[in-house]
């Protein structure tokens, strides 16, 4: 089969005058066919100019365009500029745009008419946004995105470079993060059948090829499987998976407080980092009781590590040592021990073993077909951070002071490479949330099932892996840091981690070796996922102030800004 050559992914159209005008992301600008006056036509044009984007497997399916329509290209259109339903956020179904878009032959997808629109017809597809009905705002997660639609050419700059290095946009970072994974490992693959003489989907390896229901801890609680659930057990870890970054805080010690600074640590893409070569479950889970672990399968465990004792080996005798008192347990998210029984992923009781904690399950959802789902989505991900970074100026050869001094003016530089970078970070973090999406919108009862069930990226189990694996890669980094320093953490806020110091400088917080070169195993500064770069620098006593107004600091350590409601 012939591949077929695309001119552009999208098109961004504007209307500056009388005429409607395409800005394409190599910085073209052309002027739309007159013919071209509604939605159906747009649709048609953006087809017959062979706009698109390539399959990103062997197995996977082309693209169809996206047009991005700014303010005066809708009203241009026939759309109009805002959506009267500001509840549904759509286009009502008897408007006449729908209707002349029903009688072109397009089909819209169960959204209807919104900010993002998926059209149909005949086997092509047709992706619409619309800049001033919301496509690029707040709750989408695209980031500095907002801040570079009010130029066409900007935006579809931006937009391309999207496309290129991660994939075409399709609504949201979250959903573009579903959209990769299923790009990277389609479910399935066309076949011809010479018994029945017809081509038919057979399943593609290491995939999801449909949807699974969860194991009864990891269904949230307006899943179907929860209706039995009482209120009590709804927020018991003992009838309830509960993998979650920590949130945790501390009031600092006598010697700590003498220090002058607070420095905060952010790990980088701290959810792409994890995900990497990490072994998911791919089928069904099935039910044991009291079985051994094995760190190699991926499940959900039930077992008790009240009273456990947090220790790790010395870095110079090898001999066991327990960690101090002051140190965040790794098993919860608010960082105190577990009280009991308690359902946990396989990256969590991993780590207890590490600790030297004997792991003994009472029972367990296991599931033995098992593969790295997720490392084709990390690797495209992750080049797609490396290069946007690099176009930025931030490259993995830079030393420790130029990196920090580097990323403290990023946002300085390029706007369309901010805006490219902020959408990759949102897009890894939000695509693994979205594996747990909860329902919006009204339904037939509390626990009555939703849409998001019918995809096979519905996932919680995977969601709650990655989340496990990230809060336990941090937690090692930790321990290993106060092995080497002595250092505590004074808190941790999800990717965010806070130490006392002598000095205003990420590069006093982080271990080394003797020679001065960073500790393997412990925190490390640099662009890499995974690695930490400098979140910020307080006072001591503005972290005691805070923790005086029951605030954890890590959420205001950048700037005294609200990093939870920047959505970081």
């Amino acid at each position: 089969m012939t591949e077929t050559t695309y001119t552009a992914p999208l098109a961004v159209l504007d209307a500056p005058g009388e005429t409607l005008v395409a800005h394409l992301p190599n910085a073209q600008i052309h002027e739309v066919p007159g013919e071209v006056s509604d939605l159906a036509t747009a649709a048609e044009w953006a087809l017959t100019s062979r706009f698109g984007s390539a399959k990103l497997s062997q197995h996977g399916e082309d693209t169809g365009p996206l047009l991005v329509l700014t303010e005066s290209a809708a009203e241009f259109l026939g759309l109009p500029v805002r959506l009267d339903d500001r509840k549904r956020l759509r286009v009502p179904d008897d408007a006449p745009a729908v209707k002349a878009l029903t009688e072109a032959g397009w089909t819209l997808s169960r959204a209807g008419l919104n900010a993002w629109t998926f059209l149909y017809r005949d086997r092509t597809e047709v992706h619409v946004a619309v800049v001033p009905w919301g496509a690029f705002d707040d709750n989408m997660r695209w980031g500095e995105m907002d801040a570079v639609a009010a130029d066409p050419a900007a935006l579809a700059y931006a937009l391309g470079l999207y496309a290129e290095r991660v994939i075409s946009p399709t609504g949201s970072t979250a959903s573009c993060g579903l959209s990769l994974m299923t790009a990277v490992r389609p479910p399935s693959v066309a076949k011809f059948n010479r018994g029945t003489g017809r081509m038919h989907r057979v399943p593609v390896p290491g995939s999801l090829h449909k949807a699974i229901a969860p194991a009864p801890p990891e269904a949230p609680d307006e899943h179907p499987l929860a209706a039995e659930r009482t209120r009590e057990e709804s927020k018991s870890p003992a009838h309830v998976l509960v993998e979650e970054a920590l949130a945790w805080h501390r009031e600092p010690t006598d010697e700590e407080t003498a220090l002058p600074y607070v420095v905060g640590i952010d790990v980088n893409t701290a959810f792409l980092a994890a995900a990497n070569r990490l072994t998911v479950g791919l089928g069904e889970a099935v039910y044991t009781d009291g079985p051994a672990f094995d760190k190699k399968i991926p499940g959900t465990w039930l077992v008790d590590l009240s009273g456990a004792t947090l220790r790790t080996k010395d870095l110079h005798t090898k001999e066991w040592k327990p960690l101090p008192e002051s140190f965040p347990s790794p098993f919860t998210p608010d960082g105190r021990p577990p009280s009991g029984p308690a359902w946990y992923a396989t990256p969590t009781l991993a780590y207890a073993q590490e600790l030297g904690i004997e792991v003994r399950p009472l029972a367990a959802w296991l599931r033995p077909d098992a593969g790295g789902y997720l490392d084709l989505w990390h690797n495209r991900l992750r080049a797609a951070y490396m290069d946007t970074l690099a176009d930025l100026g931030v490259t993995e050869g830079m030393d420790e002071a130029e990196f920090i001094e580097s990323m403290k003016t990023l946002k300085q530089r390029d706007p369309e490479a901010v805006a490219v970078l902020s959408a990759i970070k949102q897009t890894a973090k939000g695509g693994i949330g979205k594996m747990r999406q909860k329902p919006q919108g009204k339904r037939e009862g509390r626990h009555a099932p939703w849409g998001a069930l019918k995809r096979p990226t519905w996932r919680p189990d995977i969601r709650a892996a990655v989340i496990s694996a990230s809060r336990i890669g941090q937690h090692r980094k930790m321990v290993k840091t106060w092995n080497a320093t002595g250092a505590v953490p004074l808190a941790v806020l999800a990717d965010c981690v806070l130490y006392a110091s002598a000095h205003p400088t990420a590069r006093a917080v982080v271990a080394r070796k003797e020679d001065g070169t960073p500790l393997p195993g412990a925190f490390r500064l640099g662009p890499n996922p995974g690695y930490v770069k400098e979140e910020g620098v307080q006072t001591m006593q503005w972290y005691r102030d805070m923790v005086a107004k029951k605030a954890n600091p890590g959420r205001f350590i950048k700037e005294g800004r609200d990093a939870v409601r920047d959505g970081e």
